[in-house]
């Protein structure tokens, strides 16, 4: 948040000085709990470890011994678990009728007053109307988000309005580099198909 209000100070005509109580939250050794550590969890977990971060992560099946310990990562057999001790919550799951609305007004009550939750999955995985209600009443102190339901949001939309939500549109993927991996892996996919061999990237195992 302090990266988005920091930067329309620093650019603002009206701006004559810079405040020295402009303080942010520490990333170095604070908790990081990743609620779902699949390919892309993990790899957050890594770049997170780069920080001296506590990792917490709750998913259906536990990482191997040798996963964990590779990142530093500890399990939370409950979700309710991560979210008390995590000072910042990653979301990184599949939209699935298990995991609609996976965090709503229980979910941000357990989380500490002190701290941000992030999605980049998809935006129904959040109760969007119970981030807006914890979020003006800073039951968590702050949120980004790169999804949301829809996309792009009304533009009457609540969350819109709030100065504690970072909202960015759907760009965790958008660099030429990804965009060009994942059509080359599509190909290697569809060469497979028509050649019938074994799909590489196979969304539903068999």
């Amino acid at each position: 948040m302090y990266l988005h209000s920091g930067c329309q100070i620093a650019v603002s005509p009206d701006t004559k000085y810079f405040g020295v109580d402009w303080l942010g939250v520490e990333v170095t050794r604070a908790t990081l709990g990743i609620v779902g550590m699949g390919s892309i969890g993990y790899r957050v977990a890594q770049r997170a470890r780069a920080f001296d971060m506590r990792i917490l992560y709750h998913n259906r099946n536990r990482r191997r011994k040798e996963e964990e310990e590779a990142v530093g990562a500890h399990y939370c057999e409950k979700m309710e678990d991560l979210l008390q001790q995590s000072d910042f919550v990653m979301v990184v799951v599949n939209l699935t009728p298990e995991t609609h609305k996976l965090i709503g007004k229980k979910e941000l009550g357990l989380m500490k007053p002190t701290a941000t939750l992030i999605n980049i999955s998809r935006g129904a995985v959040i109760d969007q109307d119970a981030l807006v209600e914890a979020l003006q009443n800073k039951v968590i102190r702050a949120a980004a988000l790169d999804v949301t339901y829809p996309e792009p949001l009304p533009r009457d939309h609540p969350l819109l309005k709030l100065n504690n939500i970072i909202i960015t549109p759907h760009i965790g993927t958008a660099t030429v580099q990804a965009i060009r991996m994942m059509a080359e892996e599509a190909i290697t996919n569809m060469l497979a198909v028509l050649n019938g061999q074994p799909i590489p990237s196979e969304v539903f195992p068999k």
